[in-house]
């Protein structure tokens, strides 16, 4: 029994190190890609291993960009996206956990029906709300600045639809307990409500983050100022420019793995909290 034990865990292992490395498998050929010439791509010189041009492919990304296709240096387009998915995954936060802290904690007329209202939102696709949601930026002359890539997007029915269910697994006796004690409002959230919350808070935080981060199609709208464009229109951008008198493919491929680092770094951080918050029923 103990060998056959040893052996099905042995087998479990083998298996997932297969699926492991076929999904890292992608990224690797990705950076191998990255550390070479530009021709090397055309003359097919490109190999299993890193190239020698590692350094200054990424120096150049990142300072220098192509000036031959119109492409900007990619570190103020990493920071523009950093700046997009921070406080797009705090503004959501922050509103839902509020709307959420009122909807469960508050008695005001048509409370249910506007939690219902709220909720309903979800069943309008992107692209209904899209046009709209331009028109209202542009009459508020929010294109080509942060407030524009950012304002119109941290609305969130999901985020706040959460937080009710949260909220509502927190036990009566907490509440009569503030009361007693003389917790005002604002006291029993920011005492009670928001550490029990915290959990959930960072997994929200991982997955809003990830949500600002890939964001294409909104700041495709709002920017058309090169200083604004975000780290993901910028690969689009290189990819639409790789031509062969111009072969920027290894800018393309050291653009899309330096726009990797900082969601993994994100999700390294907040790993633990992250499952917790998927995972944990009670509080």
């Amino acid at each position: 029994m103990a060998g056959t034990s040893r052996l099905s865990l042995l087998f479990a292992h083998l298996v997932l190190i297969a699926g492991a490395a076929v999904m890292m498998l992608p990224l690797y050929v990705a950076f191998v890609a990255s550390t070479y010439a530009g021709t090397d791509f055309l003359s097919g010189r490109v190999g299993l291993l890193p190239g020698p041009h590692l350094v200054e492919n990424y120096r150049l990304a990142l300072t220098t960009g192509s000036s031959t296709a119109g492409i900007p240096p990619v570190a103020p387009m990493l920071w523009n996206s950093l700046v997009v998915a921070v406080v797009i995954a705090a503004g959501k936060i922050s509103i839902s956990i509020l709307s959420a802290f009122a909807i469960c904690y508050f008695r005001f007329p048509l409370r249910v029906p506007a939690f219902w209202l709220i909720f309903m939102t979800l069943m309008l696709p992107v692209e209904v709300r899209i046009l709209p949601t331009f028109e209202v930026a542009a009459r508020l002359d929010l294109l080509n600045s942060y407030a524009g890539l950012t304002v119109p997007l941290i609305a969130s029915a999901t985020a706040t639809f959460l937080f009710r269910q949260v909220f509502m697994t927190i036990p009566d006796e907490l509440t009569e307990a503030a009361l007693i004690d003389g917790a005002g409002p604002l006291r029993f959230f920011w005492s009670i409500l928001l550490p029990l919350s915290r959990t959930n808070i960072a997994a929200l935080f991982v997955i809003l983050f990830l949500y600002g981060w890939n964001q294409y199609l909104w700041p495709l709208l709002v920017t058309t100022d090169a200083s604004y464009f975000t780290v993901v229109m910028g690969i689009r951008r290189l990819v639409g420019a790789a031509t062969e008198a111009d072969p920027v493919w290894h800018l393309v491929m050291a653009t899309a793995i330096l726009a990797l680092v900082p969601p993994v770094l994100v999700i390294a951080a907040l790993q633990r909290l992250f499952v917790r918050g998927l995972t944990e029923t009670e509080k």
